[in-house]
């Protein structure tokens, strides 16, 4: 497992000193990427004890000792210049990681401290601790997974996983996802229409409806974990939903959700993707 510590402009690999022999190299003594602090929450009455009302999972703040080492003082000068420069591009500073089969997790970080600079044993390296805070405590997946419905795509898939159409103008299918994380993932719908009254169940029975009625080729998008639904074109079509909408998630593990459509074509396709999320406890 490796980390990097990224921006839009540039990428440091934080175990280039151990691949490269040159670099920036994450050291033993990180902290912050345990399991996440909690914020409980408890209603004490007028008898003994409490009872138990929930928690809140708290952003991590995590401290990463580094060793810069250049090929020489001048090469070390020109690393410390680009880790100031990744830390700096304030709120687009995101951490990652590479696990052993080479998937990439990553959450958004921001810099709120360390960066102190010791001289190392020789005159080509340097010694600091930056301490970065990720407001999310997961880490998510970089490739979202994805099951299509429908479409030209759909053939090998209905055979194997789903029973679609029930009739031509109704299209439903029962879909397994398979959530590799540690905690709940939020699924995306991406509808494209011809189709209207859109019904997605999971897999414990918590149900959205959203009731309106797209054109052929129009599409919509309900993110389960955003709690949105807009169109192709990012209008709002929220007001749309059936009363007392539910925005579910799916638990870690294989489980099974619902899609249902009325009035489709063949030209009707549901894709749905999703990310699942990670603790990274190292």
């Amino acid at each position: 497992m490796k980390l990097e510590l990224s921006s839009p402009s540039d990428r440091l690999d934080l175990a280039g000193v151990e691949t490269e022999g040159v670099g920036f190299q994450a050291l033993a003594g990180i902290t912050g990427l345990g399991l996440p602090q909690l914020s409980v929450q408890w209603l004490e009455g007028a008898g003994d004890g409490a009872a138990y009302r929930g928690r809140r999972v708290l952003p991590r703040d995590i401290d990463v000792p580094l060793d810069i080492v250049g090929r020489d003082r001048e090469h070390l000068s020109e690393l410390v210049v680009r880790l100031a420069r990744v830390l700096g591009d304030e709120g687009r500073l995101t951490l990652a990681y590479v696990d052993s089969r080479g998937d990439r997790w990553s959450t958004p970080v921001a810099w709120i401290g360390g960066g102190e600079m010791d001289a190392g044993a020789g005159m080509r390296d340097m010694q600091t601790v930056i301490t970065l805070r990720a407001p999310s405590p997961y880490f998510l997946a970089e490739s979202a997974q994805t099951i299509t419905i429908g479409g030209a795509t759909a053939g090998a898939f209905l055979s194997s996983m789903s029973s679609m159409p029930l009739a031509s103008s109704q299209a439903i299918g029962s879909v397994q996802l398979s959530n590799e994380g540690d905690v709940p993932a939020f699924p995306s719908w991406e509808v494209t229409g011809p189709g209207d009254t859109l019904k997605v169940i999971s897999p414990t029975g918590e149900t959205l409806q959203w009731n309106g009625t797209l054109a052929a080729g129009e599409k919509l998008i309900v993110d389960m974990g955003a709690g949105t639904v807009k169109d192709g074109t990012g209008v709002n079509r929220y007001a749309s939903l059936a009363t007392a909408p539910r925005f579910w998630s799916v638990p870690p593990g294989v489980s099974t959700v619902t899609a249902a459509l009325l009035n489709t074509t063949s030209a009707t396709k549901v894709v749905c993707s999703w990310r699942p999320r990670k603790w990274v406890v190292i």
